[in-house]
């Protein structure tokens, strides 16, 4: 019989691998392994343009994102997104492809 989580911790949530990525939901100190994580999912499916959405707010999301964006080396470049995208809050990472 599977071992069910105990009652205090909840299940983790699928995330669809579509190109885009909410961060309001998650925990701060998630936020870097997250984005690294989904990035490599986008990547295996071929999506390498990606809007992550951190709001605009204090602007500490936005460099945490930021921050995970340039330890990656398989990210080619990032930006704020276009105003039609979300402007200050949300970053657009070009991604390289695998093998690439």
């Amino acid at each position: 019989m599977a071992e069910l989580p105990p009652a205090d911790e909840p299940e983790p949530a699928a995330i669809p691998i579509e190109g885009v990525l909410d961060l309001h939901a998650f925990d701060p100190r998630e936020v870097p392994s997250l984005v690294r994580d989904y990035l490599e999912a986008c990547r295996e499916r071929g999506i390498l343009e990606v809007r992550l959405i951190h709001g605009q707010g204090t602007g500490a999301l936005r460099e945490t994102v930021h921050a995970a964006l340039r330890r990656l080396d398989w990210v080619e470049g990032f930006g704020l997104a276009g105003e039609s995208a979300g402007g200050w809050g949300a970053t657009i990472a070009r991604l390289k492809p695998i093998g690439g």
